[in-house]
Formats: C-alpha cells, sequence, structure tokens
C-alpha cells in the first residue's frame, strides 16, 4: 500500500505581510498531482490545516477544492492540529463522503480508517491535537491524567492497544500506522523553527518516541522540517512530513517536501520524500551597508524573500530605501551592530527559539539582581499556559 504523508498546510498564513494564498494553492496542486501520478492509496495531512481557529474565507475554499481533488485518487485522512479549531474543522463531518475521512474528536480516538491491499489489513489511527487541558479527563477514564502530552499521547495509544486487541489474529497479520500532532523526540535532535506554535504545558512540550512503539509508520505533524525523531526501532517508523512551503526565515535552508511511504508485508518497505517546488528562494544575509548593496556573492539571492541584518556601527540612512532597490522583495531589516549581536554566531536574534520560562527568570534577575522564586516562576506559567489557551480558542 502506498501512503502520501504531509501536514502544516497553515492555509491562510501570511509571511511578513505577504499573503500566501495563492503559493499554497500552488502547493496544493503539487500534492494532488503527486497523489494521482504516484498512485497513492491514501492520504494522510496529520494537522495544522489552517493557520487559525478562524480562517479566512478563501482559505476554506482551497481546502474544499482540495479534498475534492484528493479524494478522486485516494482515501484522505486529515486530523486537525494545535493551530486549528477542532470544532470548526470537523464541521458537517458525518455528511462526507466514504473515502474522506476528517478526524476532530478526542472519541475518536482508538477508531481505525480501515484499508486493504494484497498483503491484508491496513489500519490507520487519527489522532487530533490532543491538547492535555482539553482531554486529560476524557481520556483519563476513571480519573484525570497527568497534565502533559506525554500521558495524553500515551492513553491514546492504549485506546490503539484495546483496539488491536479486539481484533485478535486479524490485527497480528495488519499493518498500523498512527496520525499524531505532536512533539515527538527520540535518539536524533529535532529541529525546530520560529514558525511553530509553543505548545508547552506544565513547562514541557515532548512526548518520548517509545509512546508510539508497535507502531509500523507514525505519520506526525507540527515541526516544520521534515525528519525523523530516532533511527527506526522494532518495526517502528516515526517521521515529520514538514510543511510544504517555508513560513519563516528560519526554515530558509529546508527542502519541503511530502513523504511517499510503502507498506510491504511485514510494514515499511520505502520511505521517499518528494519536492514541493517553493513560490521563491528565501535567504538570510548579514553584513555592512556597502556589502549588502555591492557584493557579487549576492546576485543568486536577489530575486529572493529576503532578511537582512545591516551589522555597521551606526544605523545608515535610507537603510531600507536603498537596499530595497537591490532587493525588491525585502520582508525583514534588522540593523544590528557587530558588538550587539546575539545568539549563535548568525547575527541574528531569536527569542521564539527560547523557552519563555529561562526568558522570564533572565530578566527578573537582569532588573531585582536575585534569581526569580519558585512561586514566581509558576506564577509566570500559569500566566503564559492561560494566554496559549486563548489562542488555540481563538
Amino acid at each position: 500500500m502506498r501512503l502520501l504523508h504531509t501536514s502544516d498546510w497553515h492555509l491562510g498564513r501570511s509571511l511578513h505581510g505577504v499573503d500566501l494564498l495563492e503559493a499554497q494553492a500552488a502547493a496544493l496542486d503539487q500534492i494532488v498531482e503527486i497523489a494521482r501520478s504516484s498512485d497513492v492509496d491514501a492520504v494522510l495531512v496529520s494537522g495544522d490545516v489552517f493557520d487559525r481557529a478562524i480562517p479566512p474565507v478563501e482559505a476554506v475554499r482551497l481546502l474544499e477544492d482540495t479534498m475534492c481533488r484528493l479524494a478522486q485518487y485516494a482515501t484522505v485522512v486529515v486530523t486537525s492540529g494545535n493551530h486549528d479549531s477542532a470544532i470548526r474543522l470537523g464541521y458537517g463531518s458525518r455528511l462526507f463522503p466514504a473515502g474522506l475521512h476528517v478526524v476532530t474528536a478526542v472519541d475518536a480516538v482508538g477508531v481505525p480508517v480501515e484499508l486493504a491491499d494484497e498483503y491484508g489489513a491496513v489500519l490507520i489511527y487519527p489522532f487530533p491535537y490532543l491538547d492535555p487541558d482539553g482531554c486529560r479527563v476524557q481520556l483519563g477514564d476513571d480519573e484525570p491524567l497527568e497534565r502533559s502530552h506525554q500521558a495524553v499521547c500515551t492513553a491514546a495509544m492504549r485506546r490503539v492497544s484495546a483496539d488491536l486487541a479486539t481484533r485478535g489474529l486479524f490485527a497480528a497479520s495488519a499493518r498500523t500506522v498512527v496520525m499524531a500532532h505532536a512533539f515527538v523526540v527520540g535518539g536524533f535532535p529535532v529541529q525546530t523553527s520560529e514558525s511553530e506554535r509553543d505548545i508547552r504545558v506544565g513547562g514541557v512540550d515532548s512526548v518520548p518516541s517509545g509512546v508510539f512503539d508497535g507502531i509500523d509508520y507514525v505519520a506526525l505533524g507540527h515541526v516544520h522540517g521534515a525528519q525523523e525523531p530516532r533511527a527506526a526501532h522494532d518495526g517502528t517508523r516515526l517521521r515529520y512530513s514538514g510543511s510544504p512551503l517555508r513560513y519563516s526565515f528560519s526554515e530558509a535552508e529546508h527542502e519541503k517536501s511530502v513523504t511517499i511511504v510503502d507498506l510491504g508485508p511485514d510494514g515499511v518497505a520505502a520511505v521517499e520524500p518528494v519536492a514541493i517546488t517553493q513560490p521563491r528562494p528565501m535567504a538570510r544575509l548579514t553584513g555592512t551597508l556597502d556589502e549588502l548593496l555591492t557584493s557579487r556573492s549576492l546576485r543568486r539571492h536577489e530575486a529572493s524573500w529576503v532578511q537582512l541584518t545591516v551589522t555597521d556601527a551606526g544605523r545608515p540612512e535610507q537603510m531600507r530605501e536603498r537596499l530595497v532597490q537591490r532587493f525588491p522583495h525585502l520582508l525583514e531589516l534588522r540593523h544590528q551592530p557587530v558588538d550587539s549581536a546575539i545568539g549563535s554566531g548568525t547575527g541574528v536574534a531569536q527569542p521564539s527559539a527560547a523557552d519563555p520560562l529561562e526568558v522570564a527568570a533572565g530578566f527578573v534577575e537582569h532588573v531585582t539582581g536575585f534569581s526569580i522564586t519558585d512561586a514566581e516562576l509558576a506564577s509566570f506559567r500559569d500566566a503564559h499556559e492561560a494566554v496559549l489557551a486563548a489562542q488555540r480558542e481563538s
């Protein structure tokens, strides 16, 4: 059986004020064509279909058109992510045709989409985004679960195991797939980007990869770079397909793709990324104003979306006006003298990559001269998580 795994479309998103809907439509056209030309049996979309809970009308229409086209070629399974409104994305799902499954309700965890090929059954278990605060009671059965992503994903996997147990010998020969929208960590460092929304609960955002052991393929969403958080273990393969477009300058070097997964009689037989053409290149460039304006090595970036960091000691006059003559697609401009550079040597600060609790603790110590207390840290954590919860509901 051949699967197409994709995620994190973020329909309705913009890039530093640039409307990306046309670029998103072009990327989805490519995904539809890959599904057709690769003769896939199922398309798996692992969350963050929209960029926000109430998406623009044009983004909703784009999704509707794309789902109709994909359903002509394959079974389509879509789950909600942390950016989506589960209720809005799942509205009307019971009226959808048999080949289109939009799974947004926690009640559906443990209920598979059943497919089959010449080797037997393929059971696809879709997990909507499992917000610990929103589902720890529902998934806890007798009592609420611990307030963590690991606890709710572990409980979801118990439901999968229980369903497989009811199937007996039939399940023993079936290939299994789980779709999950989460920050899963394993043996390899997970490369994150600035465009991924923080999902920390209780100061922790991660799920150990071992939670999914026993599944043939885990189709992950949430992280925007295509990668695998660990090597295959006992037949279990986990992979982030990544987003189909670059959504921040931290993704400038990403090769965007979708993933084709071939299931053989004993599990995953092959995994192949298929590139998605980008609307234009993206680059982060650093130098003095004169270097940025005159360096021949930068000619290849003149048609790119660029983030420029100017390192002159003083702020040059008409800096933007002069730079935009060479780089007409300039989206972000920073003035950061060399002596004030912070970060990893790139001259670009990345506060969004830091733990907000660490930032708060550093700020308190800087202002007061004393380390933050446990009570102050707990109070900040509660406030921060309340803001995140409000963002998910808005």
